[in-house]
């Protein structure tokens, strides 16, 4: 009778969750990561060689961390024990050293996985420093920060670092597929996709994403055995209004031409609007970042040479941080370079330049300008009558630098502008305008 009722309460019990389901199994079912799980990979080689240490997994959420570290106890034929760091504590991890210890006497050895590693303050993670060095515990942490500022240099000298990458289209796509036709329950549908390029960028590089929204499509449609995966099943579930952008079309070169121009006009608000955009759709932060330091040196130059240091700090910052937290980088970026005077005085000069160089006036080196290291190019003429400019008052000196004197030409007209006057000028009539009501 208890028998029959288990059996019952069992068939009640929801199946684990698509992203559970499809877990992979073997190195072979892994998707992305090639870096470091592909046939060339490092960390493939001592997996299968059984020859794992304790490693940190630094990556963006859905990019596998959790995934390799159960195949890592899989082929290490290891107990696996599996902790987060939100709800864990220097308790927890004794208990689990006091279990390794058992489990050494017996021949068997222990993976410790930390979720969210960087969680942990210095105590807990000091308690951990033995076990790791002994090798009584393979330790392998998960974070989506950098380890190098939230791990402790003890500990982290102790474990190999790997970065792993958000996942590319590619990796879902077959991610995807093998949800499709290899899930026992999913296999039972008939998938119609009417835009897939939608459905792998709305999941933004994380496979466990993806699938969510795959299940829940699925999920709201089950009285169907053809599951269409469209434009409005897709917002049905994600239950927000997609913006029109495609990262690979021309509403993509719109809405960053959008933004350059805004920056360019010194409209920090428009600037802003249109970054949200790019952002909310999915934009890989570091395109637009990189856009930025191209703004700084072609539209703002030398009126505010400030810029580009700003510009190469916020590339830096989004570099290392990431996604969400960086979009407060970008923020501060666009808003400085939008309210910085303007100046394309540089881009100007070096266009002209390369215009007079392919227009084919004469290129060669003047002797007086020539290097001159051996004796016998002294002998030459190289370097003759240079005049050193800082044996000359004020440090300059009246000198031909061109390759003679028919050469001459101007190609740099540097602009002045009164930085502060300039700026409080321009937002007073953009926000009057705006703002009177």
């Amino acid at each position: 009778m208890n028998e029959l009722f288990e059996q019952q309460n069992d068939q009640k019990k929801s199946p684990p969750p698509l992203a559970e389901r499809l877990r992979p199994k073997s190195i072979e079912q892994f998707f992305g990561q090639e870096h470091i799980i592909g046939n060339f990979g490092s960390l493939r080689k001592l997996i299968e060689n059984k020859e794992i240490a304790s490693v940190i997994f630094w990556g963006p959420p859905g990019s596998g961390k959790t995934t390799l570290a159960r195949l890592i106890s899989q082929y290490y034929e290891a107990d696996f024990i599996r902790i987060s760091a939100v709800e864990s504590g220097v308790k927890d991890i004794r208990a689990v050293i006091e279990k390794a210890k058992i489990n050494q006497k017996h021949g068997k050895p222990t993976v410790l996985f930390i979720d969210e590693i960087h969680r942990f303050d210095k105590n807990q993670q000091d308690a951990l420093l033995h076990a790791v060095e002994t090798g009584l515990i393979t330790l392998i942490g998960a974070t989506t920060e950098n380890p190098s500022f939230e791990v402790n240099s003890a500990l982290l000298s102790r474990c190999n670092v790997y970065h792993l990458k958000e996942l590319d289209d590619d990796a879902l796509e077959k991610i995807l597929d093998r949800a499709i036709y290899e899930d026992e329950i999913l296999k039972q549908y008939d998938f119609k996709f009417a835009d897939k390029k939608l459905l792998l960028k709305v999941a933004g590089g994380d496979a466990r994403n993806l699938l969510n929204i795959l299940e829940l499509i699925v999920k709201s449609n089950k009285s169907s055995k053809t599951i269409i995966v469209d434009k409005q099943n897709i917002e049905l579930v994600i239950s927000k209004k997609i913006p029109k952008y495609d990262k690979n079309g021309e509403n993509h070169y719109d809405t960053i031409s959008a933004f350059i121009k805004s920056l360019r006009g010194s409209d920090p608000d428009a600037a802003i609007f249109w970054l949200a955009k790019m952002l909310d759709a999915g934009e890989d932060p570091k395109f637009i970042a990189r856009r930025m330091v191209v703004f700084a040196s072609e539209d703002i130059g030398n009126a505010d040479p400030f810029a580009l240091t700003l510009a190469i700090s916020v590339f830096e910052a989004v570099n290392l941080i990431g996604l969400p937290e960086c979009r407060i980088n970008l923020a501060q970026g666009a808003t400085y370079l939008a309210s910085a005077p303007k100046s394309n005085a540089s881009y100007i000069a070096i266009n002209k330049a390369l215009q007079s160089i392919k227009s084919g006036v004469n290129t060669s080196v003047p002797l007086h300008l020539r290097n001159a290291p051996t004796k016998l190019m002294k002998q030459e003429g190289y370097s003759l009558n240079y005049k050193y400019p800082h044996d000359f008052e004020n440090h300059f000196v009246e000198e031909n630098y061109f390759p003679d004197t028919d050469a001459f030409q101007v190609f740099y007209y540097p602009t002045e502008q009164g930085r502060e006057k300039l700026i409080k000028e321009r937002l007073e009539k953009l926000w009057k305008k705006r703002y009177n009501k």
